[in-house]
């Protein structure tokens, strides 16, 4: 490519401390590195390339620069794209870098790229254009979390566990309860991400600085261009706000919340030996050879820290901000992108170690009856019988143990009259078996095998329906980069 008038002076000048953006003023002193954001800027360097092009591709189209001149710049930007972000010259940031290596190329018409927008404009539409990308990435993490725990509770509905309240022995359930316990919990982590999906995509280029432009630019070509759903229409609120990354991070450590139960749940449970983790999800002591440690799941629940503490950050980095841009701003984003790394990992670590658990059946039901977890049937039976509940409750706490003698002993003691006398023997029998314990509690929700059943059904379709969506999501993004390059090709 043929340079323009004046390139090679200004070439000389790029091979300085400066850049497009400073030019020599501003362009060195001991704060050089403090104020520069290039290596941790990385993660946009492809989403700016992209927001350059179709930034570029509406120029043209509007007539603001010319056609030849957009070419140039368009064909600069490929070059910078191949060499990757580790050959650009120094720059405060990743856009000033790739605004001084385009100059580099075309010469000064090169400058025209940034007509009619501002870096604040210009790094709010990179952050949330590569948000998508992450958070699509997290939502699919769910997915697979999702389609784990419920195919495993699909297989168990009907074998029976303890379950506990405080840690104590509580009441009879069943894996598939369990599981799908958290199935349904992470189902609403998958809504909340995608509902914070629709507040992400909205485009603030355009804006400028924070008061727009003077010049005749099609914001919703741009937005159109870069798979955006709709404008940030107040031109200082779309470079000032960051409250789709709050919004994000929340949903995210929300998410890293939940699988931090799970995990200590399957810690706790590997421990009694109800579960038996893979050997992919596992390791051994370095000194200890007879041990098999669920390291992968302890990470997994330190993670929700991680996510704690980066929501908290940015919290703090943006509560004390003015309108509208603030250098401040600089510093929000690095807490999103490591939270987020952090909850994909941990969620996908999880839904591997679900998918390839043995759950231990003769354990789990010698357990299941422990501490008289049937108790509360019993009592439930008596009620049934016309027994006001809370006597009820006080002739079970009395008998102290599930045998007949025992509940007899109490009744007398409690009641005045022989346990017969409010229920069949039989069926109080009945209620101190664990299985019959868990087929008695069909109220919806509830862990009979056949609510359960019904309950992942309705699951399994929700599922199906929030992974359309989640595809329809990427197809959408996919195809408007194949239109991006489509009319960049016309130019360049």
């Amino acid at each position: 490519m043929s340079k323009g008038d004046g390139a090679e002076s200004e070439e000389n000048q790029l091979t300085g401390d400066g850049d497009v953006v400073r030019g020599d003023r501003f362009s060195g002193g001991p704060a050089r590195g403090f104020l520069s954001s290039l290596a941790a800027d990385e993660r946009i360097f492809a989403a700016d390339l992209d927001i350059d092009r179709a930034h570029v591709v509406m120029l043209a189209e509007q007539g603001i620069i010319e056609d030849e001149i957009a070419g140039d710049i368009l064909t600069a930007l490929n070059v910078v794209e191949v060499n990757g972000h580790d050959s650009l010259p120094e720059g405060e940031d990743v856009h000033a870098a790739i605004e001084t290596a385009v100059v580099g190329e075309v010469g000064h018409d090169g400058g025209k790229m940034h007509t009619a927008r501002s870096r604040n404009d210009e790094v709010a539409t990179c952050i949330r254009y590569r948000l998508r990308e992450d958070v699509l990435a997290l939502l699919e993490t769910t997915l697979a979390l999702r389609s784990a725990l419920l195919e495993v509770a699909e297989s168990n509905a009907e074998t029976v566990m303890p379950g506990y309240t405080h840690l104590q022995p509580a009441q009879p359930t069943t894996v598939g309860h369990f599981l799908a316990s958290y199935e349904q919990a992470v189902s609403r982590d998958t809504a909340r991400l995608l509902d914070a999906y629709g507040r992400i995509n909205q485009c603030p280029l355009g804006a400028a600085a924070f008061a727009g432009t003077p010049f005749d630019v099609d914001r919703e070509r741009v937005a159109e261009l870069l798979g955006f759903d709709a404008l940030l229409d107040n031109s200082m609120d779309a470079v000032s706000t960051r409250d789709f990354l709050v919004e994000t991070i929340a949903a995210a450590a929300n998410l890293a919340t939940t699988v931090s139960g799970l995990a200590e749940d399957l810690v706790i449970y590997s421990n009694r030996g109800f579960v038996e983790l893979s050997d992919d999800y596992a390791s051994t002591s370095s000194i200890m050879p007879q041990k098999k440690n669920p390291d992968t799941l302890e990470l997994a629940r330190a993670v929700a820290g991680d996510a704690h503490s980066g929501l908290s950050g940015l919290l703090t980095t943006l509560k004390g901000l003015p309108r509208a841009y603030n250098r401040d701003l600089q510093r929000a984003t690095p807490h999103a992108w490591d939270a987020l790394d952090a909850v994909i990992d941990a969620t996908d670590v999880a839904a591997g170690a679900v998918a390839t658990a043995t759950w231990n059946e003769d354990a789990l039901a010698d357990a299941a009856g422990e501490g008289f977890s049937t108790a509360t049937g019993v009592a439930d039976l008596l009620a049934m019988c016309g027994v006001p509940f809370r006597t009820a409750h006080e002739v079970v706490a009395t008998a102290g143990a599930g045998d007949y003698d025992a509940l007899d002993a109490a009744a007398e003691e409690v009641l005045g009259a022989p346990l017969a006398e409010f229920v069949a023997p039989e069926e109080v029998e009945s209620a101190l078996d664990v299985e019959t314990s868990v087929a008695m509690r069909d109220s919806v929700g509830g862990p009979a095998a056949e609510t359960v059943v019904e309950a992942l059904a309705n699951a399994r379709a929700t599922l199906v329906a929030d992974e359309t969506t989640t595809t329809e999501l990427a197809e959408s993004l996919e195809a408007a980069g194949e239109t991006l390059q489509m009319e960049v090709n016309d130019y360049a």
